[in-house]
């Protein structure tokens, strides 16, 4: 017996040494590849989220500039209805907050914002006046991004089941807001929706301040400050004429506003969004972003960005009108 034990080969101290440092080196190998699938995982997750998010904004936006001056023709009927809308038409020669036009754009430039945020950003309280208040305005020091501009877009509808006043006309209103809760600069895209009211003349009298926007809470579909999409960084709206080119932002409050206004045909958009977690590994200054009339702007963090841009017609704007 112990003739043959003494011919059991055993592991010397250096083997063993060698096969924990290969066994480390295949540990560390496979961790790595671990952690670079992981990563490249939670990126495509992150970038995924961020393009679903988007194009929920960008669905809603396409919608209503679709919308854009729409009227509501009924027809001939048996309902005792008129055949098309008998809404008076405010052209908003005296403001903005009362135009009826179609779409109305406001870039950031036009809002006191200047083009970087680390001024000031309009505080949205629910007039629809898009005068400056710099007492209400927040600030965001140091913030690089170039935020947003806003639009306003209007449209008829029809409601039977209201007998004062079946033709409705709608303003909904896309704008941003600043935040800066969680300890991140950032804005979120806001919506805000307001309705004419006006009676049929037979029933004037029933409304003794007849011809005005109604907001929440008097107006039930009316509201405001609705969230629509967090971490944005700019929102641009580019006015396209009938030759394919760009043309003025109508102001319906100037003449040339509002022959530009009926020369629209599309509307570009943009969206810059950011995510919300950090997506990449270090920070790299170089990364920036580009807008349609704005130079890039650079960003030192780990967020990821990107731009969302479509065109869309406006199909009920065109034609002389006046």
């Amino acid at each position: 017996m112990k003739k043959g034990l003494n011919k059991i080969s055993g592991l010397t101290l250096i083997e063993i040494l060698i096969g924990i440092v290969v066994s480390s080196l295949m540990m560390a190998a496979i961790y790595s590849t671990y952690s670079i699938v992981n990563n490249t995982y939670n990126q495509v997750i992150e970038k995924a989220k961020i393009s679903r998010s988007s194009r929920d904004l960008i669905e809603l936006l396409i919608r209503d500039t679709r919308m854009a001056g729409f009227k509501y023709y009924l027809g001939i009927n048996t309902l005792g209805y008129p055949k098309e809308t008998y809404l008076n038409f405010n052209g908003g020669n005296t403001s903005i907050q009362e135009s009826h036009d179609p779409i109305v754009i406001i870039p950031a430039e036009q809002k006191g914002l200047g083009h970087y945020v680390s001024d000031v950003i309009e505080d949205y309280d629910g007039d629809l006046n898009d005068v400056f208040d710099a007492e209400q305005a927040i600030r965001i020091p140091d913030y690089k991004s170039k935020c947003c501009d806003k639009i306003h877009i209007v449209y008829d509808d029809f409601n039977q089941s209201d007998n004062l006043q079946p033709y409705k006309r709608y303003k909904v209103t896309y704008y941003a807001l600043a935040r800066t809760d969680g300890g991140e600069n950032r804005y979120a895209i806001y919506k805000s929706k307001i309705e004419w009211q006006q009676a049929r003349t037979s029933e004037a009298a029933k409304f003794p301040e007849e011809g005005k926007w109604i907001t929440y809470p008097e107006c039930a579909e009316c509201y405001h400050n609705q969230l629509v999409r967090d971490y944005v960084d700019d929102m641009e709206f580019i006015p396209i004429g009938k030759e394919g080119q760009k043309i003025p932002y109508p102001n319906p409050t100037t003449s040339a506003g509002r022959e530009s206004l009926y020369n629209l045909r599309a509307v570009d958009i943009r969206i810059a969004f950011k995510s919300k977690k950090d997506f990449f590994r270090s920070i790299n200054p170089d990364r920036s972003l580009k807008g349609f009339s704005k130079d890039a702007v650079e960003f030192n963090d780990r967020k990821l960005r990107d731009n969302v841009v479509v065109t869309v017609y406006t199909r009920n704007i065109g034609g002389d009108i006046f």
